[in-house]
């Protein structure tokens, strides 16, 4: 359940960032560039949300590692689309 709840998360954050390229941009031009920078800013949230697994809930690294992958890929996926 967090899983998906970080995944609409990530879906809400980038929908943010393209209503503000489109604000700042006033084009799909703005709205690209507000996808690209969605994508590494998105990278740094999962991996803090990695982060907090291993030190907070006790998994493994490895354990975490698969769960990061998917928690960004979609939205990241999302972003490119």
């Amino acid at each position: 359940m967090h899983t998906l709840m970080i995944i609409v998360g990530g879906a809400v954050l980038l929908g943010i960032f393209l209503l503000f390229g489109k604000l700042w941009g006033g084009d799909l031009a703005g709205m690209a560039t507000g996808a690209k920078l969605f994508v590494p800013a998105w990278l740094a949230v999962a991996a803090v949300n990695m982060w907090v697994g291993v030190t907070r809930a006790g998994y493994t690294v490895a354990q975490e590692l698969p769960i990061l992958f998917v928690v960004f890929a979609v939205p990241a996926a999302l972003a490119t689309l």
